[in-house]
């Protein structure tokens, strides 16, 4: 059965400042600490942590959303991507980044919850209080 998970953190910058972070080679590599490799266009492929991730942009809505096919080189072969929704919602203190992850292969969805948290939301935050 697949899995979806849900996680979100609060970025003391605007929408726009982590949307083009996001689909920047330069700003995805800097705000994870690790190589990233983005097309920002709608089916452009992107691969992250030295391509440990990997994937295409299916949908974007500048500085509101983005919705990828992700996988990661854990995901059984047979297994078919799963579905990346980034939504970016101004509140007070700066950004709502949410994360919905769903279509994550069986048994692995505690460990992508703890990877956005440890990998992305942690990172994010040294990096973008920096700016």
């Amino acid at each position: 059965m697949l899995e979806t998970i849900h996680c979100s953190t609060i970025l003391p910058v605007s929408p726009e400042q982590i949307y083009r972070a996001w689909l920047s080679s330069s700003g995805h590599s800097a705000f994870t600490n690790s190589p990233a490799e983005v097309d920002p266009a709608v089916g452009g492929r992107f691969t992250a942590w030295d391509g440990y991730i990997q994937g295409s942009n299916i949908e974007l809505e500048p500085y509101r959303r983005i919705l990828q096919a992700w996988r990661t080189s854990e995901f059984p072969t047979e297994s078919p991507d799963s579905r990346l929704e980034v939504l970016f919602e101004v509140v007070d203190g700066g950004t709502l980044i949410t994360i919905n992850h769903s279509e994550i292969p069986s048994g692995q969805g505690s460990s992508y919850a703890q990877g956005w948290q440890e990998f992305y939301f942690t990172p994010m935050q040294a990096y973008f209080s920096g700016l």
